[in-house]
């Protein structure tokens, strides 16, 4: 990738705060991505090329700088096929790292810390003029590299845009501290619980008027990360996204699926909240993630827009098991059509449903370790028929009631020996 053409008049580095122009032989191309680039081969090119395409900027990267580099590059079939930096971008990758702070340009030839830049070596054959770089930080939270996207057009950096990339900057971040983490030969049950805990929100945000909640429960015999997942976050022109998801298998790879669809549907839900588009926004990231170790999933994906007479509710399912509706008058009705799961055909079938939940409703979605729960004594499964009897029998619970309370019936129901994740996600419409 080149950066900054020779149009640019030079000044001192020194006279920009903050900008030097050191010697930087540390800093390596972790992943280097073009929308018509080859194939990523390792987490970091697909982070790159996930913020090409959700952006849709020409170049991308993940730089890293240390002894503890994460090894691995793609070349985009572009002029700098090694896949090394140009001085100009180390200067400003070197930038966002020693200010450990994102840099955003709209257009490099008016920016002084690009034009300063411009000393820092020869301009190469294409000029770069929207530049953008974030940081990565490692497991201690220090800066160790900058992910960054840049454009051969000026480019006003939208809120959305700025979001989207602290997103992925976070997923690059993610990959450092495992890798980090693996390196050190940690623990696998400690391994597998910070990685577990990594892929998990820390705490669900809270939206206004209405109720949400989540219990998570590790299955197998906790030396092994498993793939469900569940996330909520603000969405566009006022919505809210809700997903609940299971990878296939377990372990680091399954880890990495997680990680990639969490993120994944972040960044694609601030552009769009139709959830069949979002999950089919996925499914091509999964679909381009050329790895040798392929993985498919389930999700559920629901965006919310609370009104005056309650909440909106517009859902797709992908192979995942359909959400249910608990009505305040306690009739439990299944939400939503079943549709193919991600990341085996280019074009799932997916479908968008959509309800009204009044006051004293709530929406339950869940991932199949619940219903396929075995009885610790003849082996039943627990299945969809007790699930829905039991939450019918609930009455007037609050959301954190209502997922404590399915998670201690399948945990007496298992005797507490459960094999698989279970998680349950619930959004109540308080009564008035």
């Amino acid at each position: 990738m080149t950066v900054l053409g020779d149009a640019f008049s030079p000044v001192p580095a020194a006279s920009v705060p903050g900008l030097a122009r050191p010697e930087w032989p540390e800093l390596t191309v972790a992943g280097q991505a073009g929308l018509a680039g080859a194939g990523a081969e390792v987490p970091f090119d697909h982070v790159a090329r996930l913020a090409a395409m959700v952006l849709g900027m020409p170049l991308a990267s993940v730089t890293v700088a240390g002894e503890r580099r994460p090894a691995g590059r793609i070349c985009r079939g572009g002029p700098d096929v090694a896949g090394q930096l140009s001085p100009v971008e180390q200067a400003l990758c070197q930038y966002v790292i020693d200010s450990a702070a994102k840099l955003v340009i709209d257009d490099a030839r008016l920016d002084p810390r690009a034009i300063a830049c411009s000393r820092a070596g020869p301009a190469g054959p294409a000029r770069v003029i929207a530049w953008a770089g974030f940081p990565v930080r490692g497991p201690d939270g220090h800066v160790v590299g900058a992910l960054c996207v840049a454009g051969h057009l000026p480019r006003h950096w939208s809120t959305g845009d700025v979001e989207i990339l602290e997103t992925l900057s976070h997923v690059a971040s993610g990959e450092v501290a495992l890798q980090v983490a693996l390196q050190d030969g940690a623990e696998r049950a400690a391994l597998a619980r910070t990685l577990q805990e990594s892929l998990l929100p820390p705490r669900l945000p809270s939206i206004p008027g209405l109720q949400v909640a989540a219990r998570h429960v590790a299955g197998g015999r906790g030396a092994d990360v498993l793939g469900d997942f569940y996330d909520v976050f603000p969405s566009v022109w006022g919505h809210w996204g809700m997903v609940v998801g299971d990878v296939c298998g377990k372990g680091v790879p399954a880890a990495k699926s997680t990680a990639l669809a969490r993120y994944t549907v972040r960044a694609e839900a601030h552009r769009e909240s139709r959830p069949s588009l979002i999950l089919d926004t996925l499914n091509r990231a999964l679909l381009e993630w050329l790895t040798d170790d392929p993985r498919f999933l389930t999700a559920i994906y629901a965006t919310v827009r609370p009104t005056l007479a309650g909440v909106s509710v517009q859902i797709s399912s992908a192979g995942h098991p359909l959400a249910l509706v608990h009505r305040a008058d306690g009739r439990v009705q299944t939400f939503g059509r079943p549709g193919t799961l991600l990341g085996i055909f280019p074009d799932p079938e997916l479908h968008d449903s959509q309800r009204l939940l009044r006051p004293g409703d709530s929406l339950i979605m869940y991932t199949d370790g619940v219903t396929e729960a075995r009885h610790r004594l003849d082996r039943d499964l627990y299945g969809e028929d007790r699930l829905r009897d039991f939450i019918a029998g609930l009455g007037d619970m609050s959301a954190a009631r209502i997922a404590d309370a399915i998670q201690q019936s399948v945990l007496a129901f298992s005797g507490a020996e459960i094999s698989d994740d279970t998680v349950a996600l619930v959004l109540k419409v308080p009564g008035q």
